[in-house]
């Protein structure tokens, strides 16, 4: 019998947990500093209303992996999502991601329209023909950081209404010139065209359960020794073993879902993160915003990024609805930072793992774009590669 330890009972660690316990030659142990699983997608409640620490609905263009996942708790469509966005010098909500038709709409349309035929070559072109253009080309691939994409491929006009105190807001910087590692920003196609009731391709879904996505972290650990209320700083990872009720325990494999600066004790610097402060506000209506919107997103000065209705996923019945708002801080730890030097730095902790210790998910591998879908698929692949 082979033992493998999976350090945070998010998403990643719980799927590769449950993965690997399925292989009757592995014994599986799993560490979580929390008194639950699922962290952000735990399903909590306030006043009886069921919300997740934001928005966790479910989106992939891999049909497997929402099968899997539908399998253990059964999901909803919700493809008619759509969202809103009050720009920095807009009076109206208009789509997100921007929408072609509603450039007529903006200030300083006219404007607009010169500043995107300006990006293809000085060309006086209808909207139709830049829309095509903008499938054909990535014209902001050679672009040094984050403001120089987006003014590349949306122009000056726009980049300032909608893309630059939002994205400052977000990351809490003073300069998005700051952000210089953005592949998971759209590549070539930063407006969209057409209907905007279809807001993506993707598969998007949310459990028909109340509870969220809670039974899939129960299913997950059934066969699962599970360890709550755990400090990292008991965890050895030279040595692959952590120390537990006065005793240590060594491990054939290590999978690690959390910040690797907190297994090294910080030796090498911290990795910043940011948070999220969630304030939640019930209201005396049914519904509060219009309907098929979920968001509304705010690019302007407000302290707030986000507002979400959550009886717009959970479909829970009551006369008053649940909002939250979202208030980026340093208070916890949810997104890291897309900035080269970060990432170089938690490299420098990857290239100290020793072998056959992994490090997944959106804090283990420290990327900003990693959803439930990324996470599954990040659980699969190592699983794989441990029992091949």
């Amino acid at each position: 019998m082979k033992n493998a330890l999976v350090i945070g009972g998010g998403f990643t660690g719980c799927t590769a947990a449950f993965e690997l316990s399925k292989h009757v030659d592995w014994a599986v142990d799993l560490v979580e500093r929390n008194s639950f699983l699922g962290a952000g997608n735990k399903t909590q409640y306030y006043k009886g209303h069921p919300y997740t620490f934001g928005p966790r609905h479910f989106l992939t263009r891999e049909k497997w992996i929402f099968d899997y996942l539908n399998k253990y708790v059964p999901l909803r469509s919700c493809s008619d999502h759509q969202f809103l966005t009050l720009g920095q010098y807009q009076s109206e909500f208009y789509h997100y991601p921007l929408n072609f038709n509603d450039i007529d709409k903006f200030r300083d349309s006219g404007k607009i329209y010169s500043e995107l035929s300006d990006i293809f070559l000085g060309a006086e072109k209808p909207a139709d023909t830049i829309y095509q253009d903008f499938h054909k080309y990535n014209l902001a691939a050679d672009a040094n950081n984050f403001e120089e994409f987006w003014i590349k491929s949306i122009g000056e006009t726009l980049y300032r209404d909608f893309i630059d105190e939002y994205s400052k807001k977000m990351w809490m910087i003073d300069n998005n010139r700051l952000i210089d590692d953005f592949t998971w920003s759209p590549k070539g196609v930063a407006i969209k065209k057409g209907s905007p009731e279809c807001w993506s391709d993707a598969i998007s879904a949310y459990p028909y359960a109340l509870n969220g996505y809670d039974d899939f972290f129960r299913i997950a650990t059934e066969n699962v020794n599970v360890i709550y209320n755990f400090d990292a700083s008991d965890i050895d990872v030279e040595g692959k073993s952590l120390r537990h009720n006065g005793a240590r325990k060594k491990y054939d494999v290590v999978i690690n879902t959390v910040s690797l600066d907190r297994l090294f004790d910080h030796c090498y610097g911290e990795l910043p993160y940011i948070g999220r402060d969630l304030v939640k506000i019930l209201l005396p209506s049914e519904y509060v915003l219009p309907p098929n919107v979920y968001f509304l997103y705010f690019a302007g000065s407000e302290p707030y990024t986000r507002i979400v209705e959550y009886k717009k996923f959970t479909h829970f019945q009551s006369k008053n609805s649940l909002i939250t708002l979202e208030i980026p801080s340093k208070n916890n730890k949810h997104y890291p930072l897309p900035i080269a030097k970060y990432i170089a730095l938690h490299q420098r902790y990857v290239d100290d793992l020793p072998n056959d210790f992994y490090s997944i998910g959106r804090a283990g591998a420290y990327m900003y774009n990693v959803d439930i879908d990324d996470a599954i698929d990040h659980a699969f692949k190592v699983v794989r590669n441990i029992v091949r």
